[in-house]
Order: structure tokens, then C-alpha cells, then sequence
């Protein structure tokens, strides 16, 4: 009889306790978010557009409100790819922003030889993305990248 007992105690409090787990909910994870160019395109006026892919690894949505990135292709400073998308991101996805910018003379030939030679070229991206978690606080998240972008068979002045 005592066994009994014990074991329907047992039972019961096993119940509790898993109730008590599934009342929690989900997760909610803030993770930093990544930025990289997906694609470069040089226009005819010698401006770039950018195609800076966002990435939100949380397990929330986030609104993107301020991107101010800092571009170096190879060794040569381009210029600042910012912007102010106010950009809503689900959760553990990613989209796209465009930035078009003027870059600098030495980033400029770095690209026209590389798409001449058909080459990839090394860029870095460094600085910061603004961005608010669903109900929560704005955050600052400091973005550092290392990547390199190559020649879009086809597709003139486009790397990717």
C-alpha cells in the first residue's frame, strides 16, 4: 500500500513538474547579427551598389534601424556603406539591403582590375548595426567580416 502511494505521488508530481516546464515557452534567444555583401554591382556614373545581406541568428524577429559599416577592399579604404534600412528580420533569417555609394579611388581600381582579370578580391566590412529584438531594448552590434567577392560570369561589373 505504501508503495502505491509513493509511486501515484511520484506520478503526480512528474506531472506538475513537466506542466510547470512547458509553461515557460519557447526560448527567446538574441544572438548577433552578421552583415556581408552578397553582391556588388559598379554602375555607370562610377558609384557601387551593395547588396548587404543581413543576418539575424536570433530566435526573435529583429528591426534593423542603422547600419554604418566600414569597407576595404584589399588594403584600400572604399568608404562606408550606412544606412538606415528600419528593416524587420524573422527569426534565424536574413535579407537584403542596398547601399549605394561613391568609393574611393584606390578601391575602385582594385575592383576594375579584378573584374578585368577576372579575379576575386579580399573586403572587409567593420563597425556597427543598430537593431531592436522583439520587445526588448535597442542594441549596438559591432560587425567585423572578412570575405572576398568574385567576377559574376556574365554579368558585367557585377561581383558577387
Amino acid at each position: 500500500m505504501k508503495a502505491m502511494r509513493l509511486l501515484r505521488w511520484t506520478a503526480w508530481a512528474l506531472c506538475a513538474v513537466l506542466l510547470a516546464a512547458c509553461a515557460s515557452g519557447p526560448v527567446r534567444r538574441v544572438s548577433e547579427p552578421s552583415a556581408r555583401i552578397q553582391q556588388l554591382t559598379v554602375q555607370a556614373d562610377g558609384r557601387w551598389s551593395t547588396e548587404l545581406r543581413i543576418e539575424n541568428f536570433s530566435s526573435v524577429p529583429m528591426r534593423f534601424d542603422r547600419i554604418d559599416l566600414a569597407l576595404r577592399i584589399g588594403d584600400a579604404d572604399a568608404g562606408r556603406l550606412a544606412a538606415q534600412p528600419a528593416l524587420s528580420v524573422a527569426p534565424e533569417s536574413a535579407d537584403v539591403v542596398t547601399v549605394v555609394f561613391a568609393p574611393q579611388l584606390a578601391a575602385k581600381l582594385a575592383v576594375a582590375d579584378a573584374l578585368a582579370a577576372g579575379r576575386s578580391v579580399n573586403y572587409t566590412l567593420a563597425g556597427s548595426v543598430d537593431a531592436t529584438p522583439e520587445e526588448a531594448k535597442p542594441r549596438s552590434f559591432e560587425i567585423e567580416r572578412n570575405s572576398a567577392l568574385s567576377p559574376a560570369p556574365g554579368l558585367p561589373g557585377v561581383m558577387r
